[in-house]
């Protein structure tokens, strides 16, 4: 048995299992993001509606200009599909892999459901409503607007409405794995022992059936690595009548495992699951298997098949300059490609569950990932993240399952997030809080669950592991503030498993200065030689404290931010390492790198501070080469050995007009070589 899945160019994408010499019925996937039409609500002419292809947003253009009152509200989307005559007597299925932030589907004119939280994916069944062989239209309401009851109700980014991921049917077997428990893939994973001899592992399965009558069925599965039969197995069950959800649990061992081990070899297994009637293949499902231990020690950090990693990690949220949250696969690719040239090994994907690709990007490159929930608080602004009714209780207890199953396949992920800065005012979210980490724990036992705090108090407390948003140095204070806070939290309660969720800094490639002054973090001042010394005394903080497991970079790129006033332009958010558009890596970027990626490199800092004002000035290099010469003007400044943090400091003397910085370094057989052009004025 084999798992095939094609990528044609027409957008159509298939799915299907095949027995040699066995006939079998096919489960096809069929991406339909081409040729919808969209229109927003109130139209007079319900046919004034423009062509549009998914993902699609209709805020990339109001929310990234920096107006604060960005469209929110209902946008409809429609399109025309025929279900093929050969789908007849199958069933019918639409999955919607996200569309924010409540959507309303109707087929044919009549109500099908809805689903309420804009991160997720959610599937409908459409069987019932078909026209076979003839044209049905979808209506898919999106509604993008404040709503109390929905997850989350404030944060510092932009809640871009549309249908901004992928859509795609999917034609079953009237009995099936099911695609509607949780929009999971009705398939779950989970490595119950390992050891260099053997894995043990836990397989469960939705099975969905709408048959008459009970059927005696068969549950096969089959390992394989690059494509080599490692493992096959099955079981009989009896499938129930009319079940719309049967769970079925099987065991299966893997001799001598090799092991997902995050960059250093992120190996996968795949694991195809399939349902056998009467002999006949009438469904499979082929899942990823990263087999590996993951741990957190109080005092000594993360460990990672027992062996201590440090996390080198960024946060990112899901959205780029031009065309907001409505990303294609190259942009989700570029983004782990930057990430992996500065030498990420871990990502914070915040504030929400991101597209299923990112995921699988993170499982195939090795990064580990902390997938949220969007449970946000409000941080510095006004509103309420946290209101205590049942309806918005059940929201978050559905967005929490929807998580959890959704992405419970993939190795990368280590931790559940369940809360990103809230208040103990008022509605206090504490007791609650506490009954999503039960529900976590419930859903999945193999993975903590963390938080990230940005207070002291009772929700502190809670899930398995902490972690806290601190900007020492940049919302007022100085970084030493950090040590001295890290010391001080790590002795009071020397058990409690401490993380740094969020530090960070603006910067703006345009603002530039050539001596260190920290700026006002609400001004429209931010220059970049601040953010580039400010991460340099906090990683310096955070690397030599083996006690933080982990900690995470606000943020790894530029992002929209409506409601900011500050730095060079409204409406952005300037503490990535990156720009919005990720054309130019900031210099704090390359202090990164030069740390976290063993890759040669060699960088000037500062070479975008071209206009200068004192002859006496310092040269900043960032190198892992051995040693580091520089050049003023064609003659040498010396040669210096990088210290412990890669960085050599070199005292010059600059002329008046105009002069040449170089910075030489020989890594093995490569030379490296930057250089700067620096203008001097006269006073």
């Amino acid at each position: 048995m084999k798992t095939t899945r094609f990528f044609l160019r027409n957008g159509l994408i298939a799915f299907f299992c095949a027995m040699t010499l066995t006939a079998s019925a096919e489960r096809v996937c069929r991406n339909i993001n081409r040729d919808w039409t969209f229109r927003f609500s109130h139209q007079v002419d319900k046919n004034s509606g423009v062509k549009v292809q998914l993902p699609h947003t209709w805020n990339a253009q109001d929310a990234l200009s920096g107006k604060q009152d960005y469209k929110r509200g209902i946008g409809n989307y429609t399109k025309s599909f025929v279900a093929p005559d050969e789908w007849k007597g199958r069933r019918l299925f639409v999955r919607f892999e996200g569309a924010n932030s409540v959507a309303t589907v109707f087929l044919n004119g009549k109500w099908v459901g809805e689903h309420r939280g804009g991160y997720s994916a959610f599937v409908f069944e459409l069987t019932n409503g078909i026209k076979w062989g003839t044209h049905n239209e979808l209506l898919v309401r999106v509604n993008n607007a404040e709503d109390l009851s929905v997850m989350p109700l404030v944060g510092d980014f932009n809640f871009y409405g549309g249908i901004y991921r992928d859509v795609e049917l999917i034609a079953t077997d009237e009995a099936c794995i099911s695609p509607m428990y949780y929009g999971s893939p009705g398939v779950f994973l989970t490595t119950e022992t390992v050891s260099e001899r053997q894995a043990r592992i836990s397989l469960r399965t939705i099975l969905s059936n709408r048959l008459d009558d009970v059927r005696d069925a068969v549950l096969k599965w089959r390992v394989t690595a690059n494509g080599s039969e490692v493992t096959a197995g099955e079981k009989n069950i009896t499938l129930q009548a009319r079940a719309e959800e049967q769970s079925e649990k099987s065991v299966f061992t893997i001799d001598r495992p090799r092991l997902w081990d995050g960059r250093r070899d992120p190996f996968l297994y795949d694991v195809d699951v399939s349902l056998w009637i009467d002999g006949r293949e009438v469904d499979c499902v082929r899942q990823p298997l990263g087999i590996r231990t993951c741990s957190i020690d109080a005092e000594k950090g993360f460990f990672l098949n027992g062996r201590h990693l440090s996390l080198q990690g960024v946060c990112r949220h899901q959205e780029r300059a031009q065309i907001a949250n409505a990303l294609r696969p190259q942009h989700h690719e570029e983004d782990v490609d930057i990430m992996l040239e500065m030498g990420v090994n871990a990502v914070r994907l915040a504030h929400y569950q991101q597209a299923d690709y990112m995921y699988d990007l993170t499982d195939r490159h090795g990064i580990l990932a902390w997938a949220e929930i969007p449970f946000v608080g409000p941080g510095g602004y006004a509103d309420k993240g946290f209101v205590d009714s049942e309806a918005f209780r059940e929201n978050g207890r559905q967005q929490l399952l929807e998580l959890i199953c959704q992405l419970h396949n993939h190795p990368s992920i280590f931790c559940w997030g369940l809360f990103n800065e809230l208040k103990e005012a008022g509605d206090n979210p504490v007791e609650y809080i506490r009954e999503l980490n039960e529900l976590a724990h419930r859903a999945d036992p193999s993975r903590p669950t963390t938080s990230a705090s940005n207070q002291g108090g009772d929700i502190n407390y809670i899930t398995d592991l902490i972690a806290w948003n601190r900007y020492d140095g940049w919302y007022g204070a100085s970084p030493r503030s950090l040590a001295t806070w890290l010391d001080k939290t790590h002795a009071a309660r020397p058990d409690l498993r401490i993380g740094i969720s969020e530090y960070g800094a603006g910067a703006s490639v345009l603002h530039q200065q050539d001596s260190l002054r920290q700026p006002a973090a609400s001004g429209w001042w931010h220059p970049e030689n601040w953010q580039t010394y400010y991460h340099m005394e906090n990683w310096k903080i955070i690397h030599s404290r083996p006690y933080v497991w982990g900690s995470f970079v606000w943020n790894m790129f530029d992002f929209g931010a409506a409601h900011r006033t500050e730095g060079d332009r409204p409406g952005i958010n300037d503490k990535g390492l990156v720009t919005h558009d990720r054309a130019t890596r900031k210099d704090a970027f390359y202090f990164y790198k030069a740390n976290w990626n063993p890759a040669p490199m060699l960088h000037i800092a500062g070479k975008r501070a071209s206009e200068r004002l004192r002859p006496e000035t310092e040269v900043m290099v960032f190198s892992n080469a051995e040693k580091v010469e520089l050049f003023v003007n064609g003659q040498s400044a010396g040669v210096q050995r990088p210290d412990d943090y890669r960085t050599c400091r070199f005292a010059v003397k600059l002329r008046s007009g105009s002069n040449r910085i170089e910075a030489r370094a020989v890594a093995g057989k490569q030379r490296l070589e930057d250089h700067a052009l620096w203008m001097l004025y006269d006073k």
